[in-house]
C-alpha cells in the first residue's frame, strides 16, 4: 500500500434516501399553503370589500354590492364622522385606550419583572393567581361590576372621576382584564433576558429599580411591543364592558358607535356610511400593525429562539 493510499480520506457512504419522504413532504408543504392561503383570502376579502363599498353611493351599492365604484365618494367618511358621530366615539375611544394600555403595560411588567426575576416565598401563588384569570369569563363579572364602579362614585376624593359612564373607570376596568394575559406574557420573556448583564448593572452600583427601568425594560423592547399591541387591539374593540359600564350618549366608544350606527341602518339605509365607519375604525389598529410587526414578529419568536 502506498503513503498516498494511506493518507485517503475515509469514503462516507452517501445518506440512503426513504422512499416516499420527499413525496410527502412535498405534500404536506402544499396542504399548508393551501390552508394559509385560503386563510388570508377569508380574511382580507371582506376587509377590501368594506373599504370598496366605503367609497360608494349607497343608490351604487344597493344597484351592485360587489362592484367596483364609479368614482371615490370622500364625503361618507364626513358624513359618518359628522352625522353618525362617529368622530365623538372615535375620540373617546382615543382617549381610554391612551389611559389604559400604558398603565397596563407599566403594571404588567413591573409585575411580571419581579415574578421572572426573584424569588421569594409565594412567588408561584402569584404567579399562579395571575394564569387563573385568564380563564375567568367577563360575562360572570359584569353584575358585580356594574355595582362596583357604580358605588366608587361615592368615594371621598377621587369619587368625581370615576363611577358609571367614567373613561377613567373604564380604563381601569380594561387594565384590571388585561393584566393577567400581560403578565402571563411578559414573565416568560423576562426569563429569557441573560443574568450576566444584569449581574453587571449590580455590580456597578445599579439600584433594582434601576436596573428594570434602565436595563431589563429597554432589553424587553420586543416583547411589550408585541403585548402592547395586543392590548391596543383588545381595548380598542372592546364592547361588552362598554355597554355595562357607559350609558350616556356622548360618553359611548368607538365599538358601541358602530353598533348603533348598524342597528339604525334597518331605518335610514346610509350602508357606505356604516362602511365609512367600520374604515375609520380599523385605520388607527391597521397603522400601528404595520410600524411595529417586525417588533411584535421578534417579541413573539424570542422566547422559542431562546
Amino acid at each position: 500500500m502506498t503513503a498516498v493510499d494511506e493518507k485517503a480520506p475515509p469514503v462516507t457512504p452517501a445518506p440512503r434516501r426513504t422512499p416516499g419522504v420527499g413525496v410527502g413532504q412535498g405534500a404536506l408543504n402544499l396542504l399548508n399553503g393551501t390552508f394559509l392561503l385560503i386563510w388570508g383570502l377569508i380574511t382580507t376579502l371582506p376587509l377590501l370589500w368594506a373599504i370598496v363599498s366605503s367609497f360608494k353611493t349607497n343608490r351604487e351599492f344597493l344597484a351592485d354590492p360587489w362592484a367596483l365604484p364609479g368614482a371615490a365618494h370622500i364625503e361618507n367618511f364626513g358624513r359618518a364622522w359628522t352625522v353618525a358621530n362617529i368622530g365623538e366615539y372615535f375620540v373617546n375611544s382615543v382617549i381610554v385606550v391612551v389611559i389604559s394600555v400604558p398603565l397596563t403595560m407599566l403594571l404588567g411588567a413591573m409585575a411580571a419583572y419581579v415574578l421572572a426575576r426573584y424569588e421569594f416565598p409565594g412567588n408561584r401563588i402569584v404567579y399562579f393567581g395571575f394564569v387563573a384569570g385568564l380563564i375567568f369569563p367577563v360575562f360572570l363579572a359584569l353584575v358585580p361590576l356594574f355595582f362596583v364602579v357604580r358605588n366608587t362614585a361615592n368615594l371621598p376624593i377621587v369619587g368625581e372621576a370615576l363611577g358609571l359612564n367614567s373613561h377613567l373607570s373604564l380604563a381601569l376596568v380594561y387594565v384590571a382584564f388585561s393584566l393577567p394575559f400581560t403578565v402571563f406574557f411578559l414573565t416568560a420573556f423576562f426569563r429569557t433576558l441573560p443574568n450576566s448583564i444584569a449581574e453587571a448593572a449590580i455590580v456597578d452600583g445599579c439600584s433594582h429599580f434601576g436596573l428594570f427601568f434602565r436595563v431589563m425594560l429597554p432589553m424587553a423592547r420586543p416583547g411589550l411591543i408585541s403585548i402592547g399591541l395586543f392590548n391596543v387591539l383588545g381595548h380598542w374593540n372592546q364592547y361588552v364592558l362598554p355597554v355595562v359600564l357607559m350609558n350616556e350618549q356622548d360618553k359611548k366608544v368607538l365599538a358601541q358607535g358602530l353598533a348603533s350606527l348598524a342597528i339604525s341602518q334597518g331605518y335610514r339605509g346610509d350602508w357606505t356610511a356604516l362602511f365609512a365607519g367600520l374604515v375609520i375604525a380599523l385605520l388607527p389598529v391597521l397603522i400601528v400593525y404595520v410600524l411595529f410587526q417586525k417588533q411584535v414578529q421578534a417579541g413573539l419568536t424570542a422566547g422559542v429562539l431562546k
